[in-house]
């Protein structure tokens, strides 16, 4: 029998949610590029696209929106949940708890779908202003999803640029094929459990710094150059000390990202309003030319890691929220999945090695 360490390359189900092709670049949600929804569509129009297959009209927009709108209040138990756990308790794992807490039924539905998404940065909101401190700020109505997850954040509406970047971002982060997550909640959904044990399993392995690790680093960095004038010398110093760039390469894609694109689309198009899009745009520009002159043909390429950062310290959002954030976007592909797994269900059950040493003849 064949041993592949941790399935890399192995095939573990057909899908028509997305295609993720690294040699040249592709990222595909449902026959639509993945940079081009970020740059042109909503929030809640890509959720329908993930759950229903196909993009709403305006009709099926709205019904949507209004769903997700009243979706984002909070039942009274999980209120009362989220009020015993220890503030010591990360972020994670609270979301953990609470999503496990849900009572679903079999088989898994959009409707419980919409329900998971909406409540997703409306529990995250609930708990980091109880860590600050502060009184939770009840959800807004009238905005739309990134807008009003920074308003429960921050108590302000937020600008326009922030919540359109911000949307782009959620958009990129929500859906990226059999990653370790999302295969966690198909294994999970696969033996007949209900959804939300299946996105709570799917937390768990996003709380692993191995693949929902923060692009902490990147913000440190872009902190320290502090200025343009300030990139080129920085980045040299580091690249003459053999020490790695963070935000470029990746282990998926081995041309551009184009999920990096995109937000590098959404980020210089803001240039001049926010002064973290000037001095990310620039930086970027600075180390592509550097890493060419001082690592040829190594094909190292801005990764979707570099521009979140910037998006990241841009609405100043602490750097603890942002691999809840980054669940908050993916909720909605790991929903998608675990519709399509039981549309299709067959119970995953694959074979190990045996290694060990055999007894002694009977």
């Amino acid at each position: 029998m064949a041993k592949v360490t941790g399935l890399e390359g192995v095939i573990a189900a057909e899908t028509d949610i997305s295609l993720v092709d690294g040699e040249n670049g592709y990222l595909v949600y449902r026959g639509h590029w993945a940079k081009d929804l970020a740059i042109s569509k909503s929030f809640e129009e890509v959720c329908h696209l993930l759950w229903y297959g196909r993009l709403p009209n305006g009709e099926e927009l709205a019904a949507l929106q209004s769903k997700l709108v009243e979706q984002r209040e909070l039942p009274a138990q999980m209120r009362q949940l989220m009020d015993v756990l220890p503030l010591s308790l990360p972020m994670m794992s609270v979301l953990q708890t609470i999503i496990a807490s849900i009572d679903y039924a079999w088989p898994p539905t959009i409707e419980q779908a919409i329900s998971l998404t909406a409540k997703l940065p409306v529990l995250i909101a609930y708990r980091y202003r109880q860590q600050t401190g502060r009184a939770f700020v009840e959800p807004d109505a009238a905005l739309a999803h990134a807008a009003n997850y920074l308003y429960m954040l921050t108590g302000q509406r937020p600008e326009e640029a922030h919540s359109k970047a911000l949307t782009a971002y959620l958009i990129l982060g929500m859906e990226h094929g059999m990653n370790a997550s999302t295969f966690a909640g198909r294994v999970v959904l696969s033996t007949q459990s209900d959804m939300a044990s299946a996105v709570s399993g799917a937390i768990g392995a996003m709380k692993g710094p191995l693949h929902g690790g923060a692009p902490s680093e990147v913000t440190a960095m872009l902190e320290d150059i502090g200025t343009k004038a300030n990139a080129e010398p920085w980045l040299r110093a580091k690249l003459e000390q053999g020490e790695r760039l963070m935000g470029f390469g990746h282990r998926v894609y081995k041309t551009r990202d184009p999920r990096a694109e995109a937000l590098r689309l959404v980020t210089s198009g803001m240039t001049g309003q926010d002064p973290w899009f000037d001095l990310a745009i620039h930086v970027e520009e600075t180390a592509i030319r550097l890493l060419e002159e001082y690592k040829p043909g190594r094909r190292l390429y801005t990764n979707v890691e570099f521009f979140a950062a910037s998006i990241m310290r841009a609405i100043q959002l602490p750097s603890d929220l942002f691999t809840p954030t980054f669940t908050a976007a993916r909720v909605v592909g790991w929903t998608a999945h675990l519709l399509e797994q039981a549309s299709i269900n067959r119970i995953f059950r694959p074979q190990s090695l045996y290694t060990g040493a055999q007894p002694e003849s009977q």
